[in-house]
C-alpha cells in the first residue's frame, strides 16, 4: 500500500471525514473549489497569517499551509473555523504520517487564528493504523461508484452543493 498511499491528497483525507461523494468527486478531478468564496477566504487567510514562515509548500501528493524550520520540523495547518474538526485533525495527522513515510520527523499544529485557537497534534501507532485503515477506505471509494449524496448541514456552503442537489 506504500505507493498508493503516497499519491494520495490531504484534502482527500479531509473529504472523507466530511463528504463521502465530495471525496469521489474531487479524487475523479471535478475539483469545483476553485469557484467557492469559502475557499478564497481561506487562502487570503493562509496569506494574512503567519507573515515570516514559509507557506503552501508542496512535497508529493501533499500540500503543507505552514512550515517553521527548527531543531524538529514544524508543520502547521491553517483553518478558518473548527466546526470540522475531526476532517481537520486527521488531514493534518496524515500529513505527519506521510512525512514519517519520508524519514522526515515533525510536530503538527492545527491553526484556527480567527478563534485564536491552536492544537497540538501527535502521531501515535494507534493512529497510523487508523489512517492506514482511511487510506484503504479513500481507495476503495475512489474505484467504486459516486456515493449517493446525503444532505448534512455544511452542504449549503459546499462548492458541490448544485452538482449534487439541483
Amino acid at each position: 500500500m506504500f505507493i498508493n498511499e503516497m499519491y494520495i491528497r490531504g484534502t482527500q483525507v479531509n473529504y472523507y471525514f466530511v463528504c463521502k461523494t465530495k471525496l469521489w468527486l474531487f479524487s475523479h478531478n471535478m475539483n469545483m473549489e476553485n469557484e467557492s468564496d469559502l475557499v478564497r477566504l481561506g487562502k487570503l487567510l493562509h496569506l494574512d497569517v503567519f507573515e515570516r514562515e514559509q507557506k503552501e509548500i508542496q512535497l508529493g501528493s501533499i500540500a503543507i499551509d505552514v512550515v517553521k524550520r527548527g531543531e524538529i520540523l514544524e508543520i502547521r495547518e491553517v483553518k478558518r473555523s473548527d466546526k470540522l474538526d475531526k476532517a481537520h485533525r486527521y488531514q493534518t495527522l496524515y500529513y505527519l504520517y506521510y512525512l514519517k513515510r519520508l524519514g522526515i520527523p515533525a510536530r503538527a499544529v492545527l491553526s484556527y487564528p480567527k478563534a485564536k485557537k491552536n492544537v497540538e497534534l501527535e502521531l501515535s501507532d494507534e493512529i497510523e493504523a487508523e489512517i492506514d485503515r482511511i487510506l484503504k477506505d479513500i481507495e476503495e471509494i475512489c474505484k467504486g461508484k459516486m456515493p449517493k449524496p446525503e444532505y448534512k448541514g455544511q452542504c449549503r456552503k459546499c462548492a458541490y452543493f448544485e452538482f449534487c442537489f439541483s
